[in-house]
């Protein structure tokens, strides 16, 4: 990768950026990785779980009381860890069923910034947009990321709560929405991965679209490519749902299963593992289809690659998606794709896959079925996947469209022309 002139001082911001699960680690440990090899010295400041990060990367560790620990979940914090007045409000809000890491994230991160802000040339805040932001902008060039629009979310979990209390629970989960919505039209410049949630955010936020850049993410095509040495098994699909929320579309997969099994031998694999409040297990066991639903959990990406090289097809059932990885790395792999027109997955899968509407799981049954009777379509869609990812989807693209937002935000703060 060609080295740029006149290097940056990076400063990436990044509230959660767990690896293993969910987007926000993986854009880090890559966005990072690609701006390094062009050139740029990146420090990536995290709360935990704590990134992995490339060679050359510097990560800050900015300590919480890390209250979503799986190993110790809601754990009763000492008194003198609540001494610290963004402790006391970290706990509260977590107390009180609210989520609120990017608030008090936000506020960590200025406390690093006052000390050592005169380290960057820019700030890059990936999606906590909070008040710590804000004021870290008046002082240092800034922008953000914003993957999709967090109010899609809020509008489908109140939308399928099954009860008014569960509904009230969103809400109050999704309060931090407020401060978003607040800190997200103070920037100057904005980030996003796809044309279609640069439409939505500017509609949803309030922010001019012309203050937007598009930098679509990439796929890591030396991980993810095809495995010429593993065979296909009929019959087989796979799904990730590392992110086990309505949003994601898994109820609707299920109900599509269930209907193509009574002519089709099947076999789905979910990578990931339902939610512990058992609604995904009840939902398996009433439409009669345990036998052939196996859940992975936690997968390393060796072993992603493999689950893809055997899948006959993959599925991205999501009713939105601001960008949508799972699709991109399946097809890296040349593995057929079936995928929903929610939000912007037609503009990752493009005609390279079958796409059929969100939230129809007669649609859902009808296409993968085209691809499991017809050996011939499989392998022209995993061809023309294979080739759409290695052209058109790299992170070396990604950087590069994320330094020209970087130029712009440094040229709007000092008013530069």
């Amino acid at each position: 990768m060609p080295r740029t002139p006149n290097p940056l001082r990076i400063c990436l911001l990044s509230y959660r950026s767990n690896p293993h699960c969910g987007g926000q680690g993986v854009y880090v440990y890559y966005l990072s990785r690609a701006l390094t090899e062009l050139g740029h010295r990146v420090d990536v400041v995290s709360g935990p779980p704590y990134p992995d990060l490339a060679p050359g990367v510097g990560l800050i560790r900015l300590e919480s009381l890390d209250l979503y620990n799986p190993d110790d979940l809601f754990r009763t914090p000492s008194f003198k860890e609540l001494t610290d007045p963004v402790n006391f409000i970290e706990w509260a809000g977590v107390s009180t069923m609210g989520f609120p890491e990017p608030l008090t994230f936000g506020m960590r991160a200025r406390r690093y910034l006052k000390r050592h802000g005169h380290r960057y040339d820019i700030v890059h805040d990936n999606q906590s947009l909070s008040y710590g932001v804000w004021a870290i902008a008046r002082r240092i060039p800034t922008v953000a990321t914003i993957h999709h629009p967090i109010t899609v979310d809020r509008r489908l979990a109140i939308a399928t709560a099954p009860t008014f209390a569960g509904k009230l629970k969103q809400m109050r989960w999704y309060g931090f929405i407020r401060m978003q919505k607040r800190v997200a039209p103070t920037l100057k410049r904005i980030i996003t991965v796809s044309r279609t949630a640069r439409d939505d955010i500017s509609r949803e936020f309030g922010i001019r679209a012309a203050r937007f850049t598009v930098a679509p993410n990439g796929i890591d095509t030396e991980v993810f490519r095809p495995a010429r040495q593993i065979c296909r098994r009929p019959g087989r699909i796979v799904v990730t749902n590392s992110a086990d929320t309505p949003l994601k579309g898994l109820g609707y997969l299920l109900h599509a299963v269930a209907r193509l099994c009574r002519s089709h031998r099947l076999h789905l694999v979910v990578v990931g593992q339902p939610k512990s409040d058992g609604a995904v297990e009840r939902m398996i066991r009433r439409l009669g289809i345990g036998k052939i639903v196996e859940f992975t959990g936690r997968l390393d990406q060796a072993e992603l690659v493999r689950q893809y090289a055997r899948a006959a097809v993959a599925v991205v059932p999501s009713v939105y998606e601001g960008f949508g990885l799972p699709a991109g790395e399946a097809m890296a792999c040349a593995t057929p794709v079936v995928s929903t027109t929610g939000g912007a997955l037609p503009e990752v899968v493009g005609p390279a896959g079958l796409l059929v509407p969100p939230a129809d799981s007669r649609a859902l049954a009808k296409a993968l079925a085209a691809i499991l009777d017809n050996p011939d379509l499989a392998a022209r869609l995993g061809q023309a996947g294979y080739k759409r990812i290695t052209t058109e989807f790299t992170w070396e693209k990604a950087a590069g469209k994320t330094v020209a937002a970087y130029r712009k935000a440094i040229c709007d703060h000092f008013r530069v022309p």
